[in-house]
This record gives structure tokens, sequence and C-alpha cells, in this order.
């Protein structure tokens, strides 16, 4: 049964169409995922019973969960290195391309996301270093049976996952929510469709860290 005393990151896990609904509403249901979900509505001010029906709707539109906390933890490692990793690695130098190309040709424009391209810069030098670890450290250690012994890796990475939220934050804030002005050409339009699409790739593949696989490794299960 569905309730508001279910986490954010539960109701991912088990919900295929509750993280469309928690970025619909700007809800961290990756780094901030383990608040009930009563809490986050009282805080800001939403109706749980309405988020939960529109959860339900989604559910409808999405199809089945993919399951994750049942797959076996190899399974969920390859997805992540053949999926997420793979991702990031080609589409963060892309954009950060394209916000330096935003921000030379529309520099007299008011709202012009002016800084972006090196926050993205900043942003995507922490993604690789962080990548990095995870694959040469973390997984090959959960990989080998060693999951109950990574509490000090996991620690850092989730560290780690907290300052990739706050770049995502200061991308929001720079672009205006990611919401280009009428004048924006298509380069401006299709740069901040495809922020909107990194961050929820991004905190899908947080949550899939934070709230699956790092708890089933240490739990050893």
């Amino acid at each position: 049964m569905t309730t508001a005393a279910m986490t954010l990151a539960d109701l991912a896990t088990s919900h295929s169409g509750a993280s469309r609904v928690f970025i619909r509403h700007g809800l961290d249901y990756c780094c901030g995922g383990r608040r009930p979900l009563w809490d986050i509505c009282r805080e800001r001010g939403l109706d749980a019973d309405a988020l939960i029906e529109e959860i339900r709707r989604e559910d409808e539109v999405a199809g089945p969960s993919a399951g994750w906390d049942r797959q076996p933890l190899p399974a969920i490692v390859d997805h992540i290195v053949g999926y997420y990793h793979a991702r990031l690695r080609e589409e963060m130098p892309q954009l950060v391309a394209m916000a330096a190309r935003v921000e030379e040709r529309h520099a007299e424009k008011p709202l012009v996301p002016a800084g972006l391209a090196a926050e993205l810069t900043a942003m995507h030098e922490g993604v690789v270093d962080h990548l990095a670890k995870e694959e040469q450290i973390l997984f090959p250690m959960i990989l080998a049976g060693h999951g109950t012994r990574a509490g000090g890796p996991i620690n850092v990475m989730e560290l780690e996952h907290d300052e990739h939220r706050v770049h995502l934050e200061r991308v929001k804030a720079l672009t205006g929510n990611m919401e280009p002005p009428e004048y924006a050409c298509t380069t401006w339009r299709a740069l901040y469709l495809r922020l909107t699409a990194l961050e929820a790739d991004l905190m899908d593949h947080i949550h899939l860290e934070n709230h699956i696989l790092f708890p089933r490794a240490l739990q050893g299960a």
C-alpha cells in the first residue's frame, strides 16, 4: 500500500512514475530521499494525497518498475557503468561547449546564463573524478563480495553525490530553472532541454546508488 509515510526513496524505488512526479515538483528524491513524503509535503505546502494520486497516474503511463531492488548487484553495477556513466562522459563535454557558445554569442542579452560554462566545467571535472573512484575502487570491492567493508568509500561517494546536487542547483539558478527566454536561439533551447534531461538522469543515477546499491552492498545482500 502506498502511503505518505513512505520515503521519497522508497516511492521512487517501488513506483516507475514517482521520479517523474518528484522532478515535476522539484523534490529531491536522491540525496534527500530518506525523508517521508508527508514531511516534505508539509515543508513545501503540497498535498501528499494529491502527489500519491499523481504517482498512480504516472505509473499507468510509465509501466512497471525496472525492479532494481530485486536485481543482483553485478547487474546493477553493469547498468550504472554502461548507461549512466557512459552518458555522463558523452554528454557533459557537449553541454560545456554549448553553454560557452550561448554565452559568447548572446553576451548582450539580459537573460544569458553568464557563468554557466564555468559551472558545468567544474561539475564535469568533479563527475569524471567521481566515476573513476567508483569504477576503480568501490565497484570492484562490491563485485568481489567485499561490500560489507566498503563503508568508507561509500560515505565518500555519498558526500560527492551531495556536491553534484549542489552543482545542479547552481545550474538551475543560472538558467532560471532551465526555462529559455522567448528570444532564445535553437542552441540555447536545446541546451536547456539537455540540462533538464541531465538532471533527471543524474537524480535517477544517485537514487539507484544511494538507496539500492550501497545499502545492499553494505548488508552483503
